[in-house]
């Protein structure tokens, strides 16, 4: 049997954002498969360019992106890559990669109507109005294949596909049997627990509960023989079991802080937010809303704590 060194090359490539470093893979075989693809800057390029030349491999010789999820640390340079005659990813990723002409007025319509019913400030609310200067993060890209749960990846048919909702609505991973090898993306990380992040209903009547997700992507986890972990970031780790249950811990620690917080005072989602995340609930209120109404959302599931509307806001209450 081949070892992993032999069939899975891994590149890090720079970031600009707080989350540091991206891996990529390169799968060997029958084609030269790319997982993901890191950011669109010239630091990420020249990074990748130089570790794929230590490998004996350079840019033209890659046929074939998967791309495990649409955030733009795992998709910048898809358009770099000259020979590329396959890129496939989940079809929940397909509005964020191709972004129709409703892509820009769904987002904005969602996301104003959600951040005012939970009480987000019109301050923040506004900063909406600068969306499209994150959109040069995300280039387009042709996806011409889509994966889901039980697919084998073309042309490595020793890698099948695990749907891992949660951190994003079209989170996938991949994963090979014969040695238990998991590539993981951002699902499972050995040093922080990814956010469960709140996306508009592109293809569905309302929006998904992302932590509720999350966790069953994890536990779904369990029941598979992960030996050894190929995360999007951080170091490569093997005690896959133990840090699924170290997550799912710290979730429930935190939805029980939420439910302390609603116990003493009937509050909206952006309230709550301010109280998890002093530091953080203005400069990254999009990010703390998630993970704030990822609780609420699983809390509701758990029935304890139940939501009334009253003047167009949300509030959540312990009965």
């Amino acid at each position: 049997m081949k070892t992993l060194e032999d069939t899975v090359c891994t590149i890090t490539v720079p970031t600009p954002y707080a989350v540091g470093d991206v891996h990529l893979y390169i799968l060997k075989g029958n084609k030269t498969t790319l997982i993901d693809a890191g950011v669109r800057t010239e630091e990420a390029w020249t990074a990748f360019v130089r570790q794929l030349s230590e490998y004996g491999m350079k840019p033209e010789d890659i046929q074939q992106v998967i791309l495990t999820h649409h955030h733009p640390d795992h998709i910048g340079l898809v358009e770099f890559l000259p020979n590329v005659n396959l890129v496939a990813a989940h079809k929940e990723s397909l509005p964020w990669l191709t972004r129709d002409g409703s892509f820009v007025s769904t987002y904005l319509s969602f996301f104003r109507d959600f951040y005012t019913r939970n009480g987000v400030p019109e301050k923040l609310v506004g900063r909406l109005d600068h969306f499209h200067e994150k959109l040069n993060d995300f280039p387009y890209i042709e996806v011409s294949d889509t994966l889901e749960e039980g697919d084998l990846l073309p042309n490595h048919p020793e890698w099948s596909v695990i749907e891992t909702p949660g951190h994003a609505q079209g989170h996938l991973s991949f994963f090979r049997k014969e040695d238990g090898t998991f590539i993981g993306g951002d699902h499972l990380l050995e040093h922080i627990s990814p956010n469960p992040i709140i996306e508009p209903p592109f293809t569905a009547s309302e929006r998904a509960k992302p932590m509720l997700q999350y966790r069953s992507s994890l536990e779904k986890l369990k029941t598979i023989d992960i030996r050894r972990v190929l995360p999007g970031h951080g170091k490569v780790f093997h005690n896959a079991g133990e840090v699924i249950d170290k997550r799912l811990r710290q979730q429930e620690d935190r939805a029980e802080k939420v439910h302390r917080i609603v116990r003493t005072n009937s509050e909206d989602a952006f309230t709550i937010s301010r109280v998890l995340f002093p530091n953080q609930y203005e400069k990254q209120y999009a990010l703390t809303m998630s993970e704030t109404m990822g609780q609420l959302d699983y809390l509701r599931k758990k029935s304890k704590v139940e939501m009334k509307v009253i003047e167009g806001r949300e509030i959540y209450y312990v009965n």
